[in-house]
């Protein structure tokens, strides 16, 4: 299990070396301050409405959840009409970023086991690997091709989905 936490952060610091735009400050997401993160909520929902139905939860599922992405523009990238998938994320690469490092501690707080996936076009030239960036980082890539599996029992995954129900008062 401590291979996964190294694995893990190492791609989530790649992550967080990410070029940024001059003049722009990014907002840093680490293990002490991701929970404030305006996006937190939204991603525990997503997770849960996931795990609701699967016992493997990907980011990019996550990204379709939460709006970042259409079902359009992700069938767009699968086929292979798009040549990255950031390029039809609808909102800022930094904001995509954000989230990935959000949904890694998330899942790690879950004690879900990350896998490493290989993601192939859909249809003709199916031999194809997809890209998630236009850069190709492999950090960047990782953090979107590595799927999460629930491995602990149904029970504990019902008290998780239950605890991320957004509460009356919660208006987002």
């Amino acid at each position: 299990m401590q291979e996964h936490a190294v694995s893990l952060f190492s791609i989530w610091r790649l992550l967080l070396h990410q070029i940024r735009l001059p003049g722009k400050a990014m907002k840093q997401v680490t293990v002490n301050t991701y929970r404030q993160d305006k996006y937190y909520r939204r991603v525990v929902r997503a997770v849960a409405k996931i795990l609701a139905r699967s016992d493997v939860v990907a980011p990019v599922e996550v990204l379709l959840e939460m709006g970042n992405l259409t079902e359009k523009n992700h069938e767009a990238w699968y086929r292979g009409h798009v040549p990255y998938l950031e390029r039809v994320f609808e909102g800022s690469l930094s904001k995509a970023n954000r989230i990935l490092r959000i949904i890694g501690f998330h899942v790690h707080d879950l004690h879900m086991v990350p896998r490493r996936t290989v993601y192939y076009q859909w249809g003709k030239g199916k031999d194809r690997i997809l890209r998630f960036s236009k850069s190709g980082n492999e950090g960047v890539e990782d953090a979107y091709s590595t799927h999460y599996v629930w491995h602990r029992s149904q029970e504990k995954k019902r008290q998780v989905i239950e605890q991320s129900r957004p509460e009356q008062s919660d208006a987002e």
